[in-house]
């Protein structure tokens, strides 16, 4: 049997390697096979941080018997989700339609057409109420195929026409201000006053959601937006989401108090919070906020950051196959590690009680109180962590994806110009090297990379837009890094537009290897879509690239905007990205050009100007922005902008100030 996924530079492949399951990886060979043989294939979905993907993989992938039965009727293709979305997107969207839900690991059952007939996600080794058990789901669906392929063949077909008609683009509707107060008004609707965030459990984090009511107060004085948005990022940062030894945020809670987190730590979600925590930090100045932000940025430098600076994918939820193990903590534990005047005052600060708080008496960390005692809070904290370093600690999933490393790179940029930090800054332009000078390849970017070997799956749309969005978010800070964004940006216009719907755009590029439909979904999840994330960048692209680009993206991204008024009104917790987007568009996008040198201006742009505004500075005619801008009576002077509108030139901070205000 070949281990054809030995070569991989997928570490959730590369768990499956010594599988008995004669895996293949996704491409034109399996299914070539699959025909050659006359069987279906079977498609598993998952990733290298998914829990109940590990359960799988022991209970059914590890066991002989299975493995036999997977490998003489079917071609079994294994595929990582997060390498291959255009994949998982296609066939999540069947699962979902087939079985009213979705999740990982997913199950789908092939023609060597490609076309799914039967779809779902976990399945267990023996049967359980409403489940059947692996094998019995293994040969069910093998004598449907010997006994009625024709049957089954026509099914996927029709699965495919009818899917393929329900993703087409959605119809124009103008976002607006009206529009932007209306999604406003239907999230406090949606809103958990007593838990923050929105819904029940399971409940993530909605970063994108609450970055754009933080921006629809900055833009509307909204005191209800304000409030939605503290509530939430309070609750997050002192519940057991947040890990309050060493920092970064798990990928969800399952109960909606935010006390038992589901363990994962993603680089998408924690780049998506320093981002947001950064801003509210710089707009209310709360000492907490300045504290997540700091501890998140931590974490991905210490945890996620690979030796070639760019930063790995997520940590595992399991820990040697055990769900928490690294992270909670009982009572004598804590007295162990801190004696028996700290440990008790450990455990009442941070909610560890006799019963537990998870499972076999075990709690969560938790900050039930702000802390009182700084210096005794940061003993313990160091305490705790050097202990917890001595236990098992989870993998970690070390492949570089091109769009969440394109997100990090924007946070840690953003965040060190807000925070003072220039080495995050610095951080985030070593990840930019590695990401052009690796990724792209003949002028198109791969997907992923590992250990300094890049992948073979092409970049999707997210790829080039979160990538685009943060050069031009360090062009801010740094000066340099314009044109390969630009290059990125015009790329993503020629191969992914819509040719027959403008301002809608496709997830894979119209040279990829084709699927069984062409993936397109503009619902913003648990990072942007890759649309929503094309607009935000085209638009920060109009206001810094010259005059011959800046109408062509601000139009490009006010038709991708306008594709998006139906989702926002009907279903705004699914377009937190693009009412983002929005509010910036609205507001202008707000431009502050500071001509010469001036810390004065600079600290006062930082200070002021809302999120989504963009703050270039620098000598006169030395970028696009401040081309046509000089000085004044000789000193620097900041021009402020709104879209086509400008107010006069000012020359100190005061000056500045209101006119932001």
């Amino acid at each position: 049997m070949a281990n054809r996924l030995r070569e991989s530079t997928s570490p959730y492949l590369l768990q499956h390697q010594d599988n008995p399951v004669d895996w293949w990886e996704w491409g034109p060979e399996a299914f070539a096979e699959a025909r050659a043989r006359d069987v279906p294939v079977l498609l598993s979905v998952g990733y290298a941080a998914c829990h109940w993907c590990h359960v799988m993989a022991h209970e059914s992938f590890e066991d002989a018997e299975t493995a036999r039965l997977m490998n003489e009727s079917f071609v079994n293709i294994k595929v990582d989700r997060e390498e291959r979305p255009d994949v998982d997107a296609v066939y999540m969207t069947a699962t979902q339609a087939m079985t009213g839900q979705g999740g990982w690991p997913m199950t789908c059952f092939l023609t060597p057409a490609a076309e799914p007939f039967h779809c779902g996600t976990y399945y267990p080794p023996t049967p359980r109420p409403g489940m059947p058990s692996f094998r019995q789901l293994l040969e069910a669906v093998h004598d449907a195929w010997t006994s009625r392929d024709a049957e089954v063949r026509e099914a996927g077909s029709r699965i495919v026409t009818q899917l393929r008609a329900q993703t087409g683009p959605l119809e124009v509707s103008i976002v607006d201000a009206e529009a932007l107060t209306g999604a406003a008004t239907s999230l406090l609707g949606e809103y958990d006053r007593v838990n923050g965030g929105f819904g029940g459990a399971p409940k993530f984090p909605p970063t994108m959601v609450l970055e754009f009511l933080l921006r629809h107060h900055e833009r509307t004085g909204s005191v209800e937006a304000l409030s939605i948005v503290e509530g939430s990022a309070l609750a997050m940062a002192d519940g057991g989401l947040n890990d309050q030894l060493a920092g970064g945020f798990a990928r969800y809670s399952v109960d909606a108090g935010w006390v038992v987190p589901h363990f994962e730590k993603m680089l998408y979600d924690n780049a998506l919070l320093l981002r947001f925590y950064a801003h509210l930090a710089r707009r209310t100045g709360n000492p907490r906020y300045i504290e997540v932000a700091r501890d998140t940025a931590h974490f991905l430098l210490n945890d996620l950051r690979t030796p070639a600076g760019g930063f790995a994918a997520s940590l595992d939820a399991d820990t040697d196959g055990v769900e928490g193990l690294t992270y909670v903590w009982t009572p004598a534990q804590l007295t162990e590690a801190l004696g028996p005047e700290d440990g008790p005052w450990a455990a009442d600060l941070l909610g560890v009680t006799s019963d537990g708080t998870f499972e076999h008496g075990a709690s969560t960390l938790r900050l039930l109180r702000p802390v009182d005692d700084l210096a005794r809070w940061t003993r313990v904290k160091a305490a705790l962590l050097a202990a917890r370093s001595t236990r098992p600690q989870p993998g970690r999933d070390d492949k570089v994806v091109t769009a969440w490393n394109g997100l990090a790179i924007s946070a840690l940029a953003e965040a060190g110009v807000a925070l003072a930090e220039p080495s995050w800054i610095l951080a985030a332009e070593q990840a930019a090297t590695l990401l052009l000078d690796l990724h792209l390849v003949d002028g198109r970017l791969r997907r992923t990379s590992r250990d300094g070997s890049v992948g073979t799956a092409a970049g999707v749309l997210e790829d080039y837009a979160c990538l685009a969005e943060a050069l031009l978010v360090l062009h801010q800070s740094t000066g340099r890094w314009l044109p390969e964004a630009l290059s990125l940006l015009d790329t993503a216009l020629t191969h992914f537009a819509d040719p027959t719907a403008p301002g809608a755009y496709h997830d894979t590029a119209d040279d990829a290897a084709p699927l069984v439909w062409r993936p397109a979904d503009p619902g913003d999840n648990a990072s942007p879509s890759g649309a929503s994330a094309l607009a935000g960048a085209l638009l920060l692209g109009s206001a810094l690239a010259g005059p011959a680009d800046a109408d062509r993206y601000a139009t490009a991204a006010t038709e991708a905007v306008a594709r998006t008024g139906l989702l926002a009104a009907r279903a705004p917790r699914f377009a937190g990205h693009w009412l983002t987007v929005a509010e910036a568009m609205e507001s202008g996008p707000i431009q502050v050009a500071i001509v010469g040198s001036s810390d004065e201006l600079l600290a006062a742009a930082i200070a002021h100007a809302p999120g989504g505004a963009v703050i270039l500075s620098g000598a006169p005619d030395s970028a696009p922005l401040l081309a046509d801008r000089p000085l004044v009576d000789g000193q620097p002077a900041a021009y402020v902008c709104r879209g086509y509108i400008c107010d006069r030139p000012v020359t100190t901070a005061e000056e500045l100030i209101a006119a932001l205000a």
